[in-house]
């Protein structure tokens, strides 16, 4: 029990199949248990997820939602509210988009949990699993005051617009070109690249936003 709760607490997620196999190995090997029945990999597995379970924070504030807390919609259950949680989530196609609502969730042995997000702004055909890691606090724009805080190198959520398309992407600040600022605002130029396809591109501070980490 010691050794599984210290991999949990080291990892903070359930192992993987393949890890969960071998400790329950060592473990009908330990002299310990001669004699007694031997563990199966899916009762070493649900003892993860049950103690995972506890030791989940109840705070539904926190910067990753409590996916133990999330109903689900197919069974006609309310689902939480996520309109003062602020969440966003990654989607598939790299872009960050609001969560309107988590409809439920489910747990992929290979990889750990993932959450059946509703974006703010869209149908239920749109609906995506994602990933836990790819869910977290909203970003939150800059304002022409806040110029002074973004530094070369800082981690920003940038809008990206093209012909036929504009979404926010995670980007790294490269360079600054700091400017006087007038009666429009803030006039510096940003010279960002976007993490998802190394790109380069000099935009102004309306398009940036703080990201949660940063």
């Amino acid at each position: 029990m010691e050794k599984m709760d210290r991999v949990l607490k080291q990892s903070e997620q359930i192992p993987n199949l393949e890890v969960i196999k071998k400790l329950t190995t060592g473990f009908n090997r330990s002299a310990g248990r001669a004699g007694k029945p031997l563990l199966k990999w899916t009762e070493v597995q649900s003892w993860f997820l049950d103690r995972q379970k506890c030791l989940m924070p109840k705070d539904t504030s926190l910067t990753v939602p409590n996916v133990n807390g999330i109903s689900d919609m197919s069974k006609g259950e309310k689902v939480i509210d996520l309109s003062k949680l602020k969440y966003e989530a990654k989607s598939s196609d790299g872009a960050w988009y609001d969560a309107e609502i988590f409809i439920k969730h489910r747990f992929i042995s290979s990889s750990g949990y993932e959450v059946l997000v509703r974006y703010d702004g869209f149908g239920k055909e749109e609906d995506e699993w994602v990933h836990i890691k790819n869910v977290r606090e909203r970003s939150v724009p800059l304002e022409d005051s806040e110029c002074y805080k973004v530094m070369a190198g800082d981690a920003v959520l940038c809008f990206q617009e093209e012909t036929d398309i504009a979404r926010y992407y995670d980007a790294q600040v490269i360079d600054i070109q700091r400017k006087l600022h007038d009666m429009r605002g803030c006039r510096c130029i940003f010279l960002i690249r976007y993490e998802h396809d190394n790109s380069e591109e000099s935009v102004r501070l309306t398009r940036l936003c703080c990201r949660p980490e940063y």
